[in-house]
C-alpha cells in the first residue's frame, strides 16, 4: 500500500496557504501533535476552530495523537538554549520511552495524512522527526512511503525601482 505523510505547520502562513497546501496535497486527514492546541497565538489553527473548518470547508479529518507531543521538559529545555543538537535525541528518546513504534498498530496510519504543529518549517521541528519514525516503520511493513514538508513558497521582497522625476 501507498503511504503519503505530510507535514505541516501553521506559523508564517496564512489560513488560505494553509487550507490550500493541504488540499492540493490530496491530505484526507490531519494529525495535531501540538501539546497547547488551543493557544490564543494559534489563529486558525485554534482548535476546536481548525476541526471546524477542517470538515466544513475541506473535508480533510481532523484528529489529536499526543503519542507525538513533545514533554513540557524537552520543550522547556530547547526554548532556553535553542539547540537542536540536544532537542533531537531528547526527542527520540522519549518515544522509544513511549513505546513508538512498536506500540502503533499496522493499520493505524495510512494513505494520505499530514502531522501539524506550528514551526513554519520542519527542519527544528518535532514533525519531522515523527514523520521519519512512522515512515520506518510502515516501509518495515512492506508500505511505500512518501515524506513531503508543505511550506509555502518563499516570497522573495519585490526590487524598487528607482523613479526618475521628469524635472530632475
Amino acid at each position: 500500500m501507498e503511504v503519503k505523510i505530510f507535514t505541516i505547520g501553521f506559523a508564517g502562513k496564512t489560513a488560505e496557504q494553509f487550507f490550500t497546501l493541504l488540499t492540493q496535497a490530496g491530505v484526507k486527514q490531519l494529525i495535531d501533535i501540538r501539546e497547547n492546541r488551543g493557544g490564543q497565538l494559534s489563529g486558525f489553527a485554534k482548535y476546536p476552530d481548525l476541526e471546524f473548518i477542517l470538515d466544513k470547508i475541506t473535508g480533510i479529518l481532523y484528529s489529536y495523537d499526543t503519542r507525538f507531543v513533545p514533554s513540557a521538559d524537552i520543550r522547556k529545555a530547547y526554548r532556553k538554549t535553542k539547540d537542536w543538537s540536544l532537542y533531537e535525541p531528547s526527542f527520540l528518546q522519549l518515544m522509544r520511552e513511549r513505546g513508538i513504534p512498536q506500540s502503533l498498530g499496522p493499520d493505524e496510519f495510512s494513505g494520505s495524512f499530514a502531522l501539524l504543529c506550528s514551526e513554519p518549517g520542519p527542519e527544528k521541528c518535532h514533525r519531522r522527526l515523527v514523520a521519519d519514525i512512522l515512515a520506518e516503520h510502515l516501509r518495515a511493513q512492506g508500505h511505500a512511503v512518501h515524506v513531503r514538508h508543505l511550506e509555502s513558497p518563499r516570497r522573495e521582497t519585490p526590487k524598487r525601482k528607482k523613479v526618475r522625476h521628469p524635472h530632475a
